[in-house]
């Protein structure tokens, strides 16, 4: 039956899209949905759960919850992953990894295991993906997928496999518009100085910003994008005004003024996708105390728990 639902969905934005710029489709609302449904980069994404696929690859009753933390770099590495890790499936860390570390923190305080990886070919088979509710995207870069990979992660997703992109896993797979629509359409350019901010909460319709408060201060990067993401829910955005040395980068993109996303969320090709900007400093990761540093926990908890359907995603 949902595959059936999820046809129609299709067929019907096929039927009342339009061009607007280069090869991005924009769609009718779907089932009257407040958002667009859309049809971009080949696929049905948005904020409408028409867009999801429920086929039955999960048993959390009887499989409990997890995820795979995927960090491979193939270009610059963020000091919070700390040296590349060996090949395999969890491989021994360091104390320099703290952002897998956290994960994995995380994950055993809340009651969902967590699997661990630079390995591609822990990601060349659905089969294999299939074992996790969610795959993150720990700032990955540059070309860190091999063919392979990319089908399998495009079989997951398409499965109803649950995505988390964080921080620099907008600089990953840059030529790959089908990793670009599952970014929400959206892109690294560059980024301002590392600096305190103030970032808004923009939408409590997601598990992950339910429990925040409108505003809360934090310090990062503050990423400019290109493209800006589109039909996706907007969940927190910088204030650009409380940004000291401004938003503008070091490529020249001047930011993007009132309207500077930093989180969002939407359905993509039969999946779920959380993405953040955020994460850049190492004490964003360690129990160095920090402004804002449990926000960003609490906001990062509640982005995993809703892609991987523990928790209400993208309402």
């Amino acid at each position: 039956m949902a595959v059936h639902r999820f046809a129609g969905a299709v067929a019907a934005a096929l039927t009342a899209t339009v061009l607007i710029s280069g090869n991005t489709l924009a769609a009718a609302p779907i089932r009257g949905a407040t958002e667009l449904g859309r049809v971009d980069y080949g696929v049905c994404r948005g904020t409408d759960p028409a867009c999801y696929h429920d086929w039955g690859n999960f048993d959390p009753a009887t499989d409990g919850y997890r995820v795979l933390v995927y960090s491979r770099t193939a270009g610059p590495r963020h000091a919070h992953l700390g040296p590349a890790l060996p090949a395999g499936l969890n491989p021994p860390f360091t104390a320099a990894h703290a952002a897998q570390s956290a994960l994995v923190k995380l994950g055993a305080d809340h009651g969902f295991a967590v699997d661990w990886t630079e390995d591609v070919t822990q990601l060349n088979s659905p089969a294999r993906l299939f074992r996790y509710n969610a795959v993150i995207f720990m700032s990955t870069t540059r070309d860190t997928l091999d063919d392979p990979a990319q089908t399998a992660l495009r079989q997951y997703i398409r499965g109803g496999g649950g995505f988390v992109g964080v921080h620099n896993a907008f600089g990953t797979e840059y030529n790959w518009p089908w990793y670009e629509g599952l970014l929400g359409g959206a892109n690294y350019y560059d980024h301002g100085a590392n600096q305190p901010g103030t970032v808004v909460t923009a939408s409590r319709r997601d598990a992950s910003t339910g429990g925040l408060p409108a505003r809360w201060d934090f310090t990062d990067e503050w990423y400019n994008l290109v493209p800006f993401p589109s039909g996706v829910r907007v969940l927190a955005r910088v204030d650009e005004s409380t940004l000291p040395d401004g938003a503008t980068g070091g490529s020249g993109h001047p930011g993007h003024g009132r309207d500077h996303p930093v989180s969002w969320c939407q359905y993509y090709d039969g999946g779920r996708s959380w993405v953040t900007t955020l994460g850049h400093s190492v004490d964003a990761w360690t129990d160095t105390p920090t402004t804002g540093d449990t926000y960003f926990t609490t906001h990062l908890l509640g982005g995993i728990e809703s892609a991987m359907g523990r928790r209400p995603f993208c309402r």
